[in-house]
């Protein structure tokens, strides 16, 4: 159902580095271009992969079908763009096999928290899926699963969240009987005063509604976007890490040619602090 831009920290370090302590050549020439060569030098970088995102993707403990997803997912730019910190506190809402759910773990730590959560009819619907996400919950000392109506998400985590993600989901909201705004607003709620709410999901036509969610698992992100602001969020960022302009957003994201490469939108919403 769900189930979400690597940079090399020693790539960035080797475009740092220069030859140093060598004294049979001469001295490199100035640049030339005077103030132009001054200002290129001086010009921000982009800024590394934090390393624990680095760290949980490279954990030997991942599942070698979790890592093969890796390059069409980009886990690392999401988590960089959320903003994931150490220690953080975080929901993952059909967390699916577990693949953000196992990164999340590794990276917010000891200090942090993860809570797998499966809504109430997602756990009756895939009952083995539910139970093997209580294993994965229960094997580690981090992550907890919970079962409730998303509409209820903040009384059943009584911890401020830092973060909740949603990849590859509201588009089943639209079509389950969620009641998307009381859903919403629950989310609100579950957050701390600047938190963040990623939500990532399949392109539908512009203008289209919730009329693909059935048929096609899609939706139209304008109606994401409006829903989730008026439940009092901001749009703090969007992304286009997950576009694809060769998918014409109308067929089914289970067909094969475009299975995984769908045109997705990356959404970051902001509890104002």
């Amino acid at each position: 159902m769900r189930l979400l831009f690597c940079l090399s920290a020693a790539a960035l370090a080797l475009a740092a580095c220069s030859p140093s302590g060598e004294t049979d050549t001469a001295p490199a020439a100035a640049p030339a271009g005077g103030d132009d060569a001054s200002a290129a030098a001086a010009a921000p970088q982009a800024d590394p992969m934090p390393v624990m995102i680095e760290a949980a993707l490279a954990d030997a403990s991942r599942p070698e079908e979790d890592r093969l997803l890796d390059v069409a997912r980009h886990p690392a730019e999401v988590l960089a763009f959320a903003g994931l910190e150490h220690g953080w506190q975080v929901a993952d809402i059909v967390p699916g096999g577990g693949y953000y759910a196992r990164v999340l773990s590794t990276a917010v730590g000891e200090e942090g928290h993860v809570y797998a959560f499966n809504p109430s009819w997602v756990a009756e619907a895939f009952a083995d899926g539910n139970t093997a996400l209580g294993e994965l919950a229960d094997s580690r000392s981090n992550m907890t699963r919970v079962v409730a109506p998303l509409e209820g998400l903040d009384a059943a985590i009584d911890t401020p969240l830092d973060a909740v993600f949603m990849v590859l989901f509201y588009h089943d909201t639209a079509h389950s009987g969620t009641d998307r705004a009381a859903m919403n607003q629950a989310i609100y709620d579950a957050l701390r005063p600047g938190g963040v709410y990623i939500v990532i999901d399949h392109h539908a036509p512009d203008g289209s509604g919730v009329t693909f969610v059935n048929d096609t698992h899609r939706i139209d992100a304008q109606v994401v976007r409006d829903e989730v602001m008026a439940a009092g969020f901001v749009l703090d960022g969007e992304s286009e890490m997950l576009a694809n302009p060769a998918d014409d957003r109308t067929g089914s994201v289970f067909a094969p040619d475009i299975r995984r490469h769908t045109d997705r939108f990356v959404y970051r919403f902001r509890k104002p602090a």
